[in-house]
């Protein structure tokens, strides 16, 4: 697969991630219409926190998404969530798999696990489309800046999310609690995190806007047609919740903030996007805004700030595991950089922002 995109790579069921397929047949049979005969089981390769699988049947493909084997976080890999807000989202101007099934009894396949229809795509890991025309690259940022528009425009009470986040105070409990995670990740002193813990309480926007906030919006959670460049499925909900709509826009905006590199993270920042038909952030800022009815915000980086904090929270966290010797990814040792990195790039941020600081 070329590091571009493509089609989603299928492999093998890891060890690790063996189920009781008979068991999973059993359960299709009851509730899933029109099912029966076989199901061939694959899983997707790639760094899923929730392991993810291709279901091929007479019936037709499906994709299940089930927890991780083994002891978890509360609330953590909550696949129940995702499948709320998928059914939730059927039918609204965000594309999303039609959902089928959600099995809450872990003795079915050992996890809970839902079942989705199989949407035909390409995936682009990366954080930035490099490969397509410039007019097909063009189309396909114009239509995440709509897609991510659609979902903030959605009336999540009135699409039964009643009670799936708490509105009030989310931005003051998201720093709250990267802060936290910080703090058990924590095996080496990071000044800058420990500032941009202090000042981003400071420097939050006051207003409480409350949106369905998927939480990891970028170009590699989404599957773009086959052959046009248009998004016709959102993933990866797991993050989601009721929150600020600008943590989304500020972490699709990630991208600016970062040299080109190899590692997943990499951006455009420095680069000269005439010609390439990506949008500068500036553009795509005012592409999201005119979708979503509302005026450019004055203080979009102090989300970007957050989201690097957010990240180099969970890169340290990553990095802590690989020293315990328990992460599932074998460059994790390699994470201190990275999230150091981050660190020093947010809180240089946080000074330009706020040149007193």
């Amino acid at each position: 697969m070329s590091a571009g995109g493509g089609m989603p790579e299928l492999v093998p069921v890891l060890d690790r991630h063996r189920f009781d397929e008979a068991a999973l047949a059993r359960h299709l049979r009851e509730h899933l219409p029109g099912f029966d005969g076989p199901v061939e089981v694959r899983q997707f390769q790639g760094g899923q926190s929730n392991p993810t699988f291709h279901l091929r049947t007479e019936a037709g493909d499906y994709v299940l998404r089930k927890k991780p084997p083994g002891k978890l976080l509360p609330r953590a890999h909550a696949v129940e969530r995702e499948y709320r807000i998928l059914r939730a989202l059927a039918g609204s101007g965000v594309p999303v798999p039609p959902v089928r099934s959600l099995c809450e009894d872990a003795s079915v396949i050992g996890t809970a696990f839902f079942v989705m229809d199989h949407v035909p795509g390409r995936v682009f890991f990366d954080r930035v489309m490099r490969t397509g025309t410039p007019a097909e690259r063009a189309a396909v940022y114009e239509d995440m800046a709509r897609v991510l528009a659609a979902l903030h425009r959605v009336d999540w009470r009135a699409a039964g999310l009643e009670g799936f986040g708490r509105p009030e105070g989310y931005m003051a409990r998201q720093v709250a609690l990267w802060t936290q995670q910080w703090e058990a990740a924590r095996v080496e002193e990071m000044p800058e995190m420990d500032r941009l813990a202090a000042w981003l309480p400071r420097h939050l926007p006051a207003d409480e806007e409350a949106t369905i906030a998927h939480g990891d919006f970028r170009l590699g959670n989404l599957i773009i047609h086959p052959t046009e460049p248009r998004i016709v499925a959102v993933l990866d909900w797991e993050l989601a919740t009721i929150g600020h709509p600008l943590a989304d826009l500020g972490y699709a905006c990630l991208t600016y903030h970062f040299e080109p590199g190899p590692d997943g993270v990499s951006g455009v920042l420095g680069t000269d996007l005439s010609g390439t038909g990506i949008p500068t952030e500036a553009e795509f800022v005012s592409r999201y805004c005119a979708h979503a009815g509302r005026p450019v915000p004055p203080v979009l980086d102090v989300f970007v700030a957050f989201s690097m904090f957010r990240l180099a929270s969970i890169i340290a966290g990553v990095w802590r595991r690989a020293l315990d010797g328990n992460a599932a990814d074998p460059r994790a040792i390699g994470y201190r950089d990275r999230y150091r990195d981050m660190a020093e790039r947010a809180w240089e941020l946080a000074r330009r922002i706020d040149p007193g600081t």
